[in-house]
């Protein structure tokens, strides 16, 4: 894992975690600091952290971070499922090319790999959430729908609404490599259904592997009683 992955993934963390507070300018020097990183791979993660949605540029040009409520982060999740089921139901109608086959596999191959680790450890998580990133923007292209995909890409910049969200949740590792095996087993299941042709049961799939997101929500929510509007932080495994 590259120096620029750690910090992202790490800074990542911290803010889902709640170490900052929503509306909290996030200094990239002070936080390259407390990362023992130079300011090049924070200023990156920031980047990518507002195209995931938890934090927005303010007016000076710098970062601080998004408050976001439970019900925003429910209808991103649901709205994804609606467009990812739709894609796939095309990608099952148009056929599963050999190409598109063999590199879907290869994610499945992937984190089958990753998610052999008892226990998960940092780089796990890493690794299976750039396959878990290829898996979808796979089938997103394969469907051939331009509008779809913008669609896609609009929704991503909402909170948690991104495959690439998915993180383990705070004190729950064991939990959370649960939850990733009953989500990768969706991910083959999703496949076998594509290559058949079959694309009601490939939407239904794609629909369905959300429901881990909002379940993980749910149970984030119980752990954290006392967020009652604003979530400054919480952990979830987005298929």
């Amino acid at each position: 894992m590259s120096l620029q992955e750690t910090v992202l993934m790490q800074l990542r963390d911290l803010v889902l975690r709640g170490e900052f507070e929503p509306g909290q300018r996030l200094a990239e020097q002070q936080l390259a600091e407390r990362l023992g990183a130079s300011r090049t791979p924070v200023r990156a993660a920031l980047v990518t952290l507002e195209q995931e949605g938890l934090v927005e540029a303010n007016e000076t040009g710098g970062y601080v971070v998004r408050p976001f409520t439970a019900q925003e982060v429910h209808d991103a999740i649901a709205v994804r499922g609606l467009l990812e089921g739709m894609a796939a139901r095309l990608v099952a109608e148009h056929g599963v090319s050999r190409q598109l086959q063999g590199d879907l596999q290869a994610c499945l191959d992937e984190g089958d790999r990753v998610l052999a680790a008892n226990p998960l450890t940092l780089e796990s998580y890493a690794a299976y959430t750039a396959m878990n990133d290829r898996f979808h923007a796979l089938i997103l292209t394969a469907s051939g729908n331009r509008a779809l995909q913008r669609a896609v890409a609009l929704n991503n910049r909402l909170p948690f609404a991104p495959a690439s969200a998915m993180l383990p949740m705070q004190g729950s590792v064991a939990l959370d490599r649960d939850w990733m095996l009953y989500a990768h087993r969706q991910h083959h299941m999703l496949l076998a259904a594509m290559k058949r042709g079959e694309g009601t049961r490939a939407q239904a799939l794609a629909e369905e592997h959300t429901q881990v997101a909002q379940e993980n929500m749910r149970l984030a929510l119980e752990r954290r009683a006392e967020a009652e509007h604003t979530l400054p932080g919480i952990r979830l495994v987005v298929g």
